[in-house]
């Protein structure tokens, strides 16, 4: 803060994460203790008979199958989140899990729908017999096949695989496996107040949606389970159809369960709620927001690897099948489209405390993209070992954009003791005010944009400037750091630096002059990264996103004092053959004016 401002102003400043701690705490703890209360009522609630004498109907599961998978299951060798476990004929869940991950998509059920797209008797019979194997001895579940995701899945999967698991069975085994099926849905019922905010929740009203609908005798529930699923939805979906985790991965996970969601109600001839149905047409069009042109998903906010097919099968009950919109204000993104060139950018502070246990500090970063070729990516974050990387995948310096001092403008809780009291580590300190102006120019379009994450502690303003050309085959950026009204810095490290993480796709090499760097993509196109006041070098990266696990990769870096230089101007321009470039690249200034 400058030397005129309040006194307690800086105390302020930083007591306010340690309060936001305190809250979380407190919170976590009074859900501790009335999960506790409810579970005497859970198990009272067993002394009562259930009432569901079969199923009516099973829904349809959208994740994609691979009928392969059911020969190594039927041969006992159980593959999940990059671990293999080889049963040797014991019981699978017998065996000590080689992950927390592995176990989760093992107790998830979700490996069920793979025996299914065999159809064979061996994998029919297979099912039947796993499924017996789970439900035979309920003294073997761990503690994580309660956990609030995994018990939802693991609902949802039963009631989507039953005509599998109970094709050509015999009464007996169907009474057991809908008793073992309503213990469970119970249980969910009973521990809703203990489920944390975000995704879990919504996965576990929809798996009670489900289950009010696919059972006999579940009526009464159908209208409670539905108020709940539409009230959280609701607050969980923004206006423009975002999450309000941030996560683009969380819009993914939510339709492939929602969309069949919104079938069942009509195949039970029963008119689906509004609210499931305006968060739906919401949400489609963020899926083609996110999207580069090769498929993948803009690597934001814990988003990792998706299967393209999972996205091609989202997308094909997309009515609209439009352009995607330029600017999601409520969650706080830009897409700047020309030409064959995308961007997207993260124009938003950090979602609530609540739902940030996977948000990173990667404000204002962007991805660019040409075809089907990305260029610049964020490291984003495994699909498997997730642990061992998000420490490092969440901070700026993953990201491509400015770094100050070598600190993250959020900050997370750090203490051991507190992710596991708080069942991970959410923000507790970042940008509070993003502004992004956009408009229309000559020479393309601009994007003006700043964030105040580096205000509290170093009292500066990180603003970025870009302006692409209208046929998309040059983009010029100008990033600076400035003191805010009244600010000034703390000490003489003022040192940043402004990181491009490449596509592990793109061939680079830095030019001559070491103001620049040529990339090459896989169709053959050449761009030129270039920044004609500043030393250019290239450094190790890693793609954290990969389809197979991190991957080597490069990363432009340009490292910058703010006392001697407070912006750095840059550009991506397309070199290339063809005359339309040619002309476009003679046309085009080669430092056009940025406005500050």
């Amino acid at each position: 803060m400058g030397s005129d401002s309040p006194p307690f102003a800086k105390a302020r400043v930083s007591v306010a994460p340690r309060r936001r701690i305190s809250t979380m705490v407190l919170g976590r703890f009074a859900r501790n203790m009335a999960a506790r209360a409810s579970s005497n009522s859970l198990a009272l609630s067993g002394l009562w008979p259930s009432r569901t004498d079969r199923l009516i109907i099973a829904p349809h599961d959208l994740r994609t199958t691979d009928a392969t998978r059911a020969a190594e299951i039927y041969a006992g060798r159980f593959v999940f989140a990059g671990k293999i476990v080889n049963c040797h004929g014991r019981s699978i869940f017998d065996l000590e899990p080689p992950s927390e991950d592995w176990e989760a998509a093992l107790l998830g059920f979700g490996w069920l729908r793979h025996l299914r797209a065999a159809d064979t008797a061996i994998s029919r019979a297979n099912a039947r017999a796993l499924v017996e194997d789970w439900i035979s001895n309920p003294k073997r579940k761990r503690k994580i096949a309660w956990r609030a995701d995994v018990l939802a899945r693991r609902t949802i999967s039963l009631l989507s695989q039953a005509p599998l698991v109970l094709n050509e069975t015999d009464g007996k085994f169907y009474r057991r496996y809908l008793r073992a099926l309503t213990r469970e849905i119970r249980h969910l019922r009973y521990v809703m107040i203990d489920i944390p905010d975000g995704v879990p929740r919504l996965q576990v009203l929809t798996a009670l949606s489900y289950a009010s609908l696919c059972l006999a005798n579940q009526g009464r529930h159908i209208r409670s389970a539905t108020k709940k699923l539409s009230d959280e939805l609701q607050k969980q979906i923004l206006p423009d159809g975002g999450h309000i985790s941030r996560n683009p991965g969380a819009l993914i996970e939510l339709l492939l369960d929602l969309l069949p969601l919104r079938q069942t109600f009509a195949a039970r001839n029963i008119a689906p709620p509004p609210a499931l149905l305006n968060a739906i047409d919401r949400m489609m069009p963020m899926l083609r927001f996110f999207r580069h042109n090769d498929g993948s998903f803009a690597l934001f906010n814990g988003m990792s690897n998706v299967p393209s097919g999972m996205v091609a099968t989202l997308l094909a009950y997309d009515d609209t099948h439009g352009a995607p919109m330029a600017h999601m204000p409520h969650t706080g993104f830009q897409r700047l489209e020309a030409g064959a060139t995308t961007l997207i950018m993260d124009t938003g502070p950090p979602p609530p405390a609540a739902v940030s246990h996977d948000a990173h500090a990667g404000c204002l970063s962007f991805e660019l993209s040409s075809g089907n070729c990305r260029i610049v990516v964020n490291c984003g974050m495994p699909s498997t070992g997730r642990d061992n990387w998000r420490a490092f995948a969440r901070g700026t310096p993953a990201h491509s954009t400015l770094t100050y001092r070598d600190t993250s403008s959020c900050q997370f809780v750090e203490r051991t003791t507190m992710k596991r009291l708080l069942q991970g580590a959410p923000v507790v300190s970042g940008p509070a005010t993003v502004e992004a102006y956009r408009e229309a120019v000559p020479n393309g379009i601009l994007l003006t944009t700043s964030h105040d994450g580096y205000l509290s502690q170093f009292g500066m303003i990180h603003r970025r400037v870009l302006m692409m050309s209208h046929d998309g085959l040059r983009l010029d950026g100008e990033d600076s750091l400035m003191p805010a009204p009244g600010s000034r810095t703390k000490n003489a490290n003022d040192a940043y630096a402004l990181r491009f993480h490449l596509h592990p796709s793109v061939k680079a090499s830095r030019l001559s002059d070491a103001r620049g760097v040529m990339l090459v993509l896989p169709n053959k196109e050449v761009w030129t990264f270039e920044a004609l006041d500043d030393k250019v070098e290239l450094e190790d990266s890693v793609f954290l996103a990969g389809t197979d696990g991190p991957r080597r990769t490069v990363q432009i870096v340009i490292a910058q004092n703010s006392r001697q230089a407070t912006s750095v101007r840059w550009s991506f321009a397309r070199s290339s053959g063809s005359p339309a470039a040619t002309s476009a690249r003679r046309n085009t200034q080669r430092e056009p004016e940025l406005p500050l």
